[in-house]
């Protein structure tokens, strides 16, 4: 899990970096295009065939919408927000799926862990700082890009067991291109060829998340979920230093706030799952 949230940092830095030069819906289309076709590689290459019936089951097809909801609106958030609040924000992700598993999938929350997620969003509130001067409406784009990767999680958890982590790999980098086609549409900002080095910085970065995904998926289906989850709170370490090293990010009292909020409720929840509501 932590390897899987260096990797995504690592992809983050790299796509930030690129969307100073590529439009936005270039780099989602390249980018799905490069992880799509190495997921098929490696799957072909374990004998498994890439067309299967169970990928046209309803949680598949919910996974698909809200993975391109998640991955557009986050690639967005990098690209035009400073990436360390873009990076806390995405922390709420675990307390999201909680709250969604009970709503959606039945699962029993008890009022502890929902006032732990409560907390968890009013450190959200705080990073995004609705009302005040220095708000900027396009902090809620990271807003929207965390709940399409809690939605994608939640559907995860009911697509059919068959499908390998190539296969859901594939389809979610297929997913991918399809966002960044339709932004491409709607934006109408013509692809430009981009240079050598502009290749070889996204082409790392299709491979950091080609790799981080591989990790995220065998942490989470071979590790007891309660003990592999909290260590997705180092994405926000990773996160919010390489914003620092890297884009010269100034790190507020409100974001210090916030992260300390949504990590102190995040690893509360995750303890009440091993234990009675």
């Amino acid at each position: 899990m932590v390897a899987a949230m260096a990797g995504f940092t690592l992809e983050d830095v790299l796509v930030k970096e690129v969307s100073q030069t590529l439009p936005v819906g270039e780099i989602l289309v390249l980018f799905g295009v490069g992880g799509a076709l190495i997921f098929a590689l490696v799957a072909r290459l374990q004998g498994q065939r890439l067309l299967v019936g169970a990928v046209l089951s309803p949680p598949m097809r919910i996974r698909a919408l809200f993975e391109v909801t998640g991955r557009l609106f986050y690639v967005l958030a990098i690209a035009l927000t400073p990436l360390s609040s873009a990076t806390v924000i995405l922390q709420a992700t675990p307390l999201v799926v909680v709250a969604g598993a009970m709503l959606f999938l039945g699962e029993r929350v008890g009022w502890r862990r929902w006032a732990a997620i409560v907390l968890g969003m009013i450190g959200v509130i705080i990073v995004i700082r609705p009302g005040s001067a220095s708000f900027s409406p396009l902090s809620l784009l990271a807003v929207l890009g965390m709940i399409g990767f809690a939605g994608r999680d939640l559907a995860s958890r009911a697509a059919p067991a068959t499908l390998s982590t190539s296969i859901l790999g594939l389809y979610g980098f297929l997913s991918v291109v399809f966002a960044g086609t339709l932004f491409s549409v709607w934006d109408g900002e013509p692809f430009v060829w981009p240079h050598i080095d502009i290749a070889m910085v996204l082409t790392s970065g299709v491979v950091a998340g080609v790799v981080a995904y591989s990790c995220l998926m065998k942490a989470m289906r071979t590790g007891e979920v309660s003990a592999v989850t909290p260590f997705r709170y180092t994405r926000l370490l990773f996160g919010v230093a390489a914003g620092v090293l890297f884009f010269g990010e100034q790190l507020s009292p409100a974001i210090l706030m916030g992260s300390g909020l949504v990590v102190l409720s995040g690893g509360f929840v995750m303890w009440r799952s091993g234990a009675k509501n």
